[in-house]
Parts: C-alpha cells; sequence; structure tokens
C-alpha cells in the first residue's frame, strides 16, 4: 500500500524546474500532491494511512488548510461513514471570510475538542501554524498532524515546540534523490 503511494507521488506528483513555494523560498522540484489527492486509488491509500493514525488516537475532528486538506478531509469524512465510525471535519480558510458568516474556519462547531489537521505537503509549516492558531481560538487543540509528504524545512521542529505530534507518511528525502 505505502509502495504504490511512493511509486505513485514519484510518478505523478514530483515536478522538476523552477518554484517558489507558499514559504517564498525557491525549489529546483515542486510536489503537486493534488494530483495524488484527487486520484481515486492514491487518495485511497492515503485514506486509509490517516485514518487508521486518527481512529487509533481516538479522534473525532479532522480538518486543514483548504485546498490541500479538501480532498483528503472529505474522503476521511467518506471512510468514517463506511466504517461506521463517524468523524467530523472542517476546512480552514487563509483569511477570514469576508461576507456572510465571516468565518475562518468551515465546518461544525470547533470548541474543547483535540482535533487532528491533515495537509498534502508541509515546507515551513507555516500554513499548518496559522490553522492551528484558528483552531485554538475557538477553544479546540490540535494533538496531532498527518501529512503525505514533509519537504524537511524545519516544520517538525516547529511543531515539536508547540508539543504536537507530527506524523507525515514520507519524507521529501524518501522521493528525490540527493543531487
Amino acid at each position: 500500500m505505502k509502495n504504490f503511494l511512493l511509486n505513485y507521488l514519484k510518478e505523478n506528483s514530483i515536478l522538476n524546474g523552477e518554484f517558489t513555494l507558499s514559504s517564498g523560498e525557491k525549489s529546483s522540484y515542486y510536489i503537486d500532491a493534488r494530483i495524488s489527492t484527487l486520484s481515486a486509488e492514491s487518495l485511497g491509500v492515503i485514506t486509509d494511512i490517516f485514518y487508521e493514525k486518527i481512529t487509533n488516537k481516538g479522534l473525532l475532528y479532522v480538518g486543514g488548510p483548504t485546498i490541500g486538506a479538501d480532498p483528503i478531509v472529505g474522503a476521511i469524512l467518506n471512510k468514517s461513514y463506511i466504517e461506521k465510525n463517524p468523524l467530523k471535519g472542517f476546512l480552514v480558510r487563509s483569511g477570514q471570510k469576508q461576507h456572510g458568516t465571516k468565518k475562518a474556519i468551515e465546518g461544525p462547531p470547533l470548541s474543547d475538542t483535540e482535533v487532528v489537521i491533515v495537509e498534502d505537503v508541509v515546507s515551513t509549516g507555516g500554513s499548518i501554524i496559522s490553522a492551528i492558531e484558528e483552531v485554538e481560538k475557538l477553544g479546540s487543540k490540535v494533538v496531532l498532524i498527518l501529512s503525505i509528504v514533509d519537504r524537511e524545512m524545519g516544520a517538525r521542529n516547529k511543531f515539536l515546540e508547540l508539543n504536537i505530534e507530527y506524523d507525515p507518511i514520507f519524507r521529501i528525502s524518501e522521493l528525490i534523490e540527493p543531487s
């Protein structure tokens, strides 16, 4: 299962060239994990791996920064329904909505609960830290962060400083040959 996903990512989601990451840093490769999270077989594997980790921790709320987390959260919620263990999901906007309810987090109310954050690719951890801050404003606590790929750009240490467990499926060193 994990080997299938490793090969799928290598063949479909790693692009070579010159890219600017969301952190502003430059990179000679880009991981377009949405190719993998928007393909049934690879998303199924990601979902199975994440669902097991979430349920082993007894967590009931799963969410993450929109847009990377959107298909992952949806797939995990669907699996939880099929498994008759319904979870609740949420999505964290990159900024507060300026109309309607003006919410920064979409989904059921979050208060006084432990949650897991999921993401496709984590670089420096900035978008997840922003999501954590929004979740904490509502009185909940992030206790686990799951990602498909950790680019190994310092996020792990930031999450450790926040005393939050971080468990990526792959580190970039497992996907990219050193140059």
